[in-house]
Parts: C-alpha cells; sequence; structure tokens
C-alpha cells in the first residue's frame, strides 16, 4: 500500500506547549486554513520527477486535521537513493503522478502551500501537474525559510533540521516526506504563533503554474543537478559603488553584487531586470566581492555555487531574494 491519511494522532502536535488557539491573522490567509507539503525527488532539475509526497493539511489556527503519503513511481531513474533510500523495486509498483494527482489536488485546493524552500517543492508539483496536462490547484504559497527570517529567529542556517531544533521538534526520518512534512507542521505552528502575536504578515507568494519542463533540451547534468548554461544579458554599468556582502536580518543596499545560478522560476531575464531596476549590480562570477548569490540549489556543485561556499558569500533561495526585492535600501552614499 503505497498511500496513507488519517487524522493527525502525533503526540509531539497534540502536547505542544503552542496548543492556545491563535488569533485571526487580519492579512488575507485562506479560510481553510494551510497544507504543509514536501516531496522528494529524483534530483533537482526541470528534468527531474518526483517520487514521494506528503502533506499535513492545517486549519487556520494551525492544527492538524489530516496527513497523507503517497510514493510515486517516476518512471525512470530515482536518482540519488543514499539520500531518499528509495530505489526503483520499491517504487515499481507505485503509482504515477497522474494517478495520484487528483488525490494530491484534494489536499491542496483551496490552501495556502507551506513548505521548506517552498519554490523548489512548487516547481516540482507544478512541473508534474503540467506533464499530466493539469494546474496544481494552490495560489499562494509559504516558504518557511522567509518566515523565519522575518520572525528574526536567530538560527545559524536555513536547514529543515534546525528550524526543527529551534523549536524542539524531533526528526525522526530525515529526507521522508512525510515525516518531514510533520517536523515542518510541527515547526510551522509555533511560527504562525509568533507571526500573529507580533502582527508580522505572513510571507505569501502567488504561485504561478511552471510550463518550462527542459525536455526539448539536453537533460541536466547529472553529477551538477543544474540547468543548462545561459549567457549572460549586456548591461550598463551599476551605477553604486558596492557597499559590502548582504548580511541576514537586513534588506539589500543598492549597488550590491548579486550571482544567480541554477534553474529559477522566474524567468532568468525577468528576475535579473528586477534586480537591476533595484539598483543592484548582476555579477557574472562569484568572487570574494560578491555580496550574495542567489539560487535554490545551495548544495550544487556549479562553479557559482562552489564557489560561493569557498568564499563564504551569503546564499538565498528565490523566493527569499525576491521578498527583500520589494524594499532594497538606498545605498548609503545617495
Amino acid at each position: 500500500m503505497h498511500a496513507i491519511q488519517s487524522p493527525s494522532d502525533d503526540s509531539a502536535l497534540a502536547d505542544s506547549t503552542w496548543a492556545a488557539p491563535l488569533p485571526a491573522q487580519r492579512t488575507g490567509e485562506h479560510s481553510q486554513g494551510f497544507a504543509v507539503v514536501d516531496v522528494e525527488t529524483t534530483g533537482l532539475g526541470r528534468t527531474d520527477r518526483i517520487i514521494s509526497a506528503g502533506v499535513y493539511q492545517l486549519d487556520a489556527f494551525g492544527e492538524v486535521t489530516d496527513r497523507w503519503y503517497t510514493l510515486v513511481n517516476p518512471e525512470r531513474d530515482p536518482g540519488p537513493v543514499w539520500i531518499h533510500g528509495l530505489t526503483s523495486e520499491v517504487l515499481a509498483g507505485a503509482p504515477s503522478f497522474p494517478e495520484i494527482a487528483d488525490e494530491l489536488s484534494e489536499r491542496l485546493r483551496g490552501r495556502v502551500m507551506v513548505a521548506h524552500n517552498a519554490l523548489f517543492d512548487w516547481n516540482m508539483i507544478s512541473r508534474e501537474y503540467s506533464r499530466a496536462g493539469l494546474r496544481a490547484p494552490v495560489e499562494q504559497r509559504l516558504c518557511t525559510m522567509v518566515l523565519s527570517r522575518d520572525l528574526g529567529l536567530p538560527l545559524p542556517n536555513g536547514k529543515l533540521a534546525t528550524l526543527a531544533e529551534y523549536f524542539g521538534v524531533q526528526q525522526r526520518q530525515a529526507h521522508n516526506a512525510l515525516d518531514d512534512a510533520r517536523v515542518l507542521a510541527e515547526a510551522f505552528r509555533p511560527s504562525l504563533h509568533l507571526a500573529r502575536q507580533g502582527g508580522i504578515p505572513l510571507p505569501l507568494t502567488t504561485c504561478v503554474a511552471v510550463t518550462d519542463l527542459g525536455e526539448d533540451g539536453p537533460a541536466p547534468s547529472r553529477g551538477s543537478w543544474s540547468s543548462s548554461y545561459r549567457a549572460s544579458k549586456k548591461r550598463p554599468p551599476c551605477p553604486y559603488p558596492n557597499p559590502g556582502r548582504w548580511e541576514d536580518g537586513r534588506p539589500l543596499m543598492q549597488g550590491m553584487r548579486v550571482a544567480i545560478t541554477g534553474d529559477t522560476a522566474t524567468d532568468r531575464e525577468l528576475l535579473e531586470d528586477r534586480a537591476v531596476e533595484a539598483g543592484l549590480h548582476i555579477a557574472s562570477s562569484v568572487s570574494r566581492l560578491t555580496s550574495l548569490l542567489v539560487t535554490n540549489e545551495p548544495d550544487s556543485w556549479s562553479g557559482k555555487a562552489r564557489k560561493a561556499r569557498e568564499h563564504g558569500t551569503p546564499i538565498l533561495g528565490e523566493d527569499a531574494f525576491l521578498h527583500l526585492l520589494r524594499e532594497v535600501a538606498p545605498h548609503p552614499g545617495v
């Protein structure tokens, strides 16, 4: 049996110290609540496929009302088995994505989709629906990495395990879609509580269906899981001097040198145009002077990601970068 569904009976949630009802959020949440999602995949590129999915449904107050899990046969190599543990033999009898699309839709429809690095999960889910000739029934998503930054949580990195540890949530089986969704549901509830108590708007992002399946061009390299090379657009020089590196918890500042690598949900040229319009400098490479690297694949072995790790360059996901682009601080010399 590959799919399970039941009301939550997780004692960790039932015994939570955040059990008091939460006040209603004033910034336009869906009354149906949230769908906390995690997917495991064959890789990180546009041609990669979902091999398992876990969903915890929460009501508007963050209480668990249902959970669901399924394996998915990708009908191809399962990718990094050493990470997710799902072999071809395990997945052979599982349903394909079109066969579970309706069930998944029932759990997503009308809810805000919550995920850790939500853009990645949205991209993967949206592409699977597109391959099946459907559209994922999600209008808004919420990234818990962005929410953690907005709350000012003192986390040393953006890993789910770090967020879980901060809230005292025990991770039982990392890279298992159902357990990762459970961990995130438990960590999201106190985050929701803190946001509402502090009057901090939830960082909701409108979901745009992904139609670029990457299947008309060459498949991404299995060694790097990176998207195909794209030449940089020739742009005029940035009028502001580089103010230095971006610091977590602070706004972007005009003149910062921003590099982008890997697959992005927003058209790359449009993403760069928005950054330039905000007064940022788009860098074609990463050096010790780079202020920030934007990537949805921080652990990839692309040249830019590798150099960013070597230089200690701050790294942000696309969702978090778009959120910061809303308010870029003026250069101090202006």
